[in-house]
């Protein structure tokens, strides 16, 4: 008895002096500490960080929040909010010291522009809530949050707190309606509804919650865009326009990149609350905007609406392809994987990441086009609110910080997804456990992707690799065996103890396919769009031709050295023009990645994707 007393004894002492908090086993932490792209993605990434990103002037994107003045209803508050989301991106993957002292300063000169009662805008007191100033609250939010939750730097989570409950003053329930502070059915306003989720996912504060119920709210009434009662219909068709003078207006309900922010909004509800009408409304529009917007390059949109585009995407549009929405579509396609675990999504992204993004970037990395058109030529985009930047100069380095985010995701716990080929080193922290992983490839160019997974000591866990929709005929092997099941369009699962060395080889299906449409034609190598450009000086770039196939719609390709500022090049014999009777009358065109094709910006040089199709009414 008296022994049991003693024991007893000393196991109070124990917990006392250790307590039960510290002698529990720790939670399971796994997160994808760093990734250092390399190859053609990672020269073009490091291109959009140093010339794109760290050379912002902060003068002028603070410029605006110093004097409250404008009347106008212009968007300079969205450009500060729109840069700092792509720089801390693109901070969280490299560790960049300089970049981190760039934000600092970012952080620091915004917050000095606060008023006394949280204001932090560039409209005066009698036009606050009017035009796009909810807009640019919503930006200005999301990049003072994303930096405190990277950094942990409270003033910037204090400086979004007093803004947000600002506005908590003006709008809500008895006070204005958020629909009414800004055009397009009350979607740019709306929107704030993400970062309003992130100040609930940050401070728990129930008031945040509801006032984000109340936008969802809003946005289903009868004056609001109805996107959960609209879902099942076509976007671009949701609100058909009565006059052309409707179209700058709150009457359009057609908005690209606003209707799939407040999406993205929606989405975050549903993480909290479980309403699954949230996520199946996201759903829905992902599907319509899929199947009747998206094109052959992966953007969409005129006038930066929808319009029923991908079916009529051959025909030249006016403003096409706006950068903002090439990345809110990749945006709005990664939070669904997110909530899905579906790669289809992925596909998406893969297609747009090379096709529409890389597209939109000058071949300097200096410049993000405003539109990127499926044929002509490219240009710098126009100046805004009297300063020297645009929305997609500033928005379109979030694209590309979104690229490691994508490539290595962690969905759940011991499993590692592989999403995007590139060449890479990327350092996870599973548990106590440091995984380092390689990529050796350069996809798409070729189809081989080779993975060494280099842990610091033996890990079971699942490898997830994406085997996209596209490529019909696949092999992996681990350490020279041969994997067995592999399904297009899915993961490939694979459960192991890993151990330092390990490789994985997956071969990839890149067979050059034609597409047809409207009597045009285009072709696809794997996720790479191809484009006849006239730097290649073979011949008229408009030309009817005949595109030859076998098998249904494959096209052979023969891959050449790319010129100066061309990533990849290949060439073709077809028939080309109206006069070719036989096989000796082929000539050699030439075709480029649709990113490479007009990336000089020279308005002399043309290029074009959908090219027209000969009629031979032998076989038409």
């Amino acid at each position: 008895m008296k022994r049991s007393l003693i024991f007893l004894g000393l196991i109070a002492v124990f917990y006392a002096v250790f307590p039960l908090s510290l002698c529990a086993e720790k939670p399971f932490v796994q997160r994808v500490n760093s990734v250092l792209l390399d190859g053609y993605i990672g020269q073009k990434y490091n291109q959009c960080l140093e010339r794109r990103v760290k050379t912002e002037n902060l003068d002028t994107l603070i410029s605006v929040f110093r004097v409250q003045d404008e009347v106008n209803n212009a968007w300079g508050s969205e450009f500060w909010g729109k840069w700092v989301q792509g720089a801390i991106g693109m901070y969280r993957y490299t560790h960049d010291e300089q970049l981190y002292n760039i934000i600092q300063q970012a952080q620091e000169r915004l917050i000095a522009c606060q008023l006394p009662n949280g204001y932090i805008g560039d409209y005066d007191e009698e036009h606050q809530l009017a035009g796009w100033d909810v807009w640019g609250r919503k930006y200005t939010i999301l990049g003072l949050l994303k930096w405190y939750h990277e950094t942990g730097y409270k003033p910037s989570l204090q400086a979004a707190i007093r803004l947000l409950d600002y506005t908590l003053t003006q709008i809500g329930p008895g006070k204005k309606s958020i629909i009414q502070c800004g055009y397009y059915m009350g979607m740019p306003p709306c929107s704030i509804l993400e970062p309003v989720m992130m100040m609930y996912q940050t401070t728990h504060n129930e008031r945040y919650l509801q006032f984000a119920k109340y936008i969802v709210e809003e946005i289903e009434s009868p004056h609001g865009p109805r996107l959960i009662a609209k879902a099942d219909e076509p976007v671009g068709k949701r609100f058909p326009l009565s006059s052309l003078s409707d179209w700058w207006s709150a009457k359009n309900g057609q908005k690209a990149y606003e209707m799939m922010s407040c999406y993205i909004g929606m989405l975050e509800l549903f993480r909290e609350t479980g309403d699954n009408q949230l996520l199946q409304a996201a759903q829905k529009a992902y599907q319509h905007i899929a199947a009747e917007e998206i094109n052959i390059c992966g953007s969409g949109a005129s006038y930066e609406c929808w319009y029923g585009g991908k079916s009529q995407q051959e025909r030249v549009a006016m403003h096409t392809m706006e950068t903002c929405v090439t990345f809110t579509w990749m945006q709005f396609c990664e939070r669904l994987l997110e909530f899905t675990g579906d790669p289809i999504y992925v596909d998406q992204i893969e297609r747009t990441l090379y096709n529409a993004l890389l597209a939109s970037m000058k071949v300097d990395g200096s410049q993000i086009v405003k539109y990127t058109p499926l044929e002509g030529y490219r240009h710098e985009g126009e100046h805004q609110c009297n300063l020297p930047i645009n929305c997609c100069n500033a928005n379109g380095t979030r694209a590309f910080a979104m690229i490691p985010r994508v490539q290595y995701r962690l969905p759940k716990k011991g499993r590692l997804d592989v999403n995007l080929y590139i060449p890479s080193t990327a350092q996870v922290q599973m548990g106590k456990n440091l995984v380092t992983i390689e990529q050796e490839t350069s996809y798409p160019r070729q189809d081989y992707v080779n993975i060494t997974i280099q842990p610091t000591r033996q890990e079971a866990f699942t490898l997830a690799l994406r085997i996209p929709a596209w490529s019909q005929h696949n092999t992996v092997e681990i350490n020279g065996e041969p994997v067995m099941g592999i399904k297009s369009g899915s993961y490939q699962l694979i459960n192991r103890t890993w151990k330092a060395g390990d490789r994985v080889t997956l071969h990839l299906d890149l067979t050059a396919r034609l597409q047809k449409l409207n009597n045009m034609q285009a072709i696809e190598r794997g996720p790479i769009v191809l484009a006849r450009d006239s730097r290649f000086r073979d011949g008229y770039v408009d030309e009817n031709c005949v595109i030859p196939t076998h098998d249904g719609n494959i096209v052979d390709l023969e891959p050449i050295d790319a010129p100066k500022d061309i990533w990849m090049a290949f060439r073709l014999k077809m028939l080309r023009g109206a006069y070719a009777e036989q096989e000796i009358d082929k000539e050699v065109t030439h075709f480029c990645d649709f990113a490479s094709a007009g990336n000089t910006w020279d308005k002399n040089e043309r290029y074009r994707v959908w090219l027209p199709r000969t009629l031979n009414v032998r076989f038409d």
